[in-house]
């Protein structure tokens, strides 16, 4: 047992500790109104859905869930965290993927195993939509407790996360984009990817010097090109990006920006879990206890954090019953 005060122990469960030095290769196309991301998670995807013994179905879609996260994390301009979550009412009440302004990501599903095993005794390959039923899904941008949270909502639509988000793009930010999320078990383990590309609004920021039907026609031509993407292409780690990429558009024209790392990035300790813990009132922390001990399970690594009761003071009772 460590000797030192809980609330100055910063001590982490074992987790990987994983960078993807070009998990991110922002991209566009020179003169036309294109611009769009390719992720790639490698391996920090096996890292991150390994943490759970979920059926592969579920782990897809949480492998989908922390490639849309990181898409759209990494094109805002922010300093805290970025958030996707989709709660509903199917066998997976609970998808959570959440990545900083530094690239870290970390997420989880939760599931309702009765509900599972009902749901796969009809179905043997589920769609997104099967697996959360009818629900919200949530878009959270966290700078801190000083700054208001920006958050937008819309209800999931559409069979896959693809069309989730492309529906909150259509009815929350009028942006026209267009996706492709892949996630699935390679003989390298768990590996998950993403295409994101966005259409620049006329006059923005690359002064096109085009009308608006030549821009129309261009959007239109990279559309066409991006769905000829195939989910094995996405997920070969052979495939260095700039080649895929230039697979994809070279007949349009493509140039690759500065990559971005991605990174495991659960952010869960002692000394945090222990001032959640210290917030109860000594009752309350009674009530927490198992034998001496209380314990606290990270959901998103998936480890058990136990605290001895008598280490935990708690804060008074305001009724003065403790």
């Amino acid at each position: 047992m460590s000797e030192t005060p809980i609330f100055l122990d910063t001590g982490r469960p074992p987790v990987p500790d994983i960078v993807v030095p070009r998990g991110v290769t922002p991209f566009f196309m020179p003169g036309r109104p294109v611009r769009g991301r390719l992720l790639r998670l490698g391996p920090l995807a096996d890292a991150l859905l390994t943490r759970h013994e979920n059926h592969d179905a579920v782990t897809r879609l949480a492998g989908k869930a922390l490639a849309l996260t990181a898409a759209l994390a990494t094109a805002l301009k922010f300093k805290g965290t970025f958030s996707i979550q989709a709660k509903g009412d199917g066998p997976v009440n609970l998808l959570l993927a959440d990545c900083t302004d530094q690239g870290t990501l970390r997420g989880y599903a939760r599931a309702d195993a009765e509900k599972l095993e009902q749901l796969l005794a009809g179905a043997d390959a589920p769609t997104d939509a099967d697996l959360l039923g009818h629900g919200y899904l949530a878009f959270t941008v966290d700078q801190g407790p000083e700054t208001e949270r920006h958050q937008g909502i819309v209800s999931i639509e559409g069979p896959s996360m693809n069309e989730m988000a492309l529906h909150y793009f259509e009815t929350s930010e009028q942006l026209q984009c267009t996706l492709h999320l892949a996630c699935a078990r390679t003989a390298a383990g768990w590996r998950a990817a993403g295409l994101i590309l966005e259409r620049i609004a006329i006059g923005g920021e690359a002064n096109l010097a085009m009308t608006e039907a030549e821009q129309e026609e261009s959007w239109r031509a990279a559309t066409l090109l991006a769905a000829t993407i195939t989910d094995d292409e996405l997920l070969d780690d052979a495939l260095a990006p700039e080649r895929l990429l230039y697979r994809l558009f070279h007949t349009e024209g493509v140039a690759v920006d500065r990559p971005r790392a991605l990174a495991y990035g659960c952010r869960c300790s002692r000394a945090k879990l222990a001032g959640i813990l210290e917030g109860f009132t000594p009752a309350e922390l009674d009530e927490m206890s198992t034998g001496h001990d209380i314990v606290m399970t990270c959901e998103f690594c998936n480890f058990d954090f136990r605290f001895p009761r008598v280490d935990l003071r708690g804060q008074p009772d305001p009724a003065g019953l403790s």
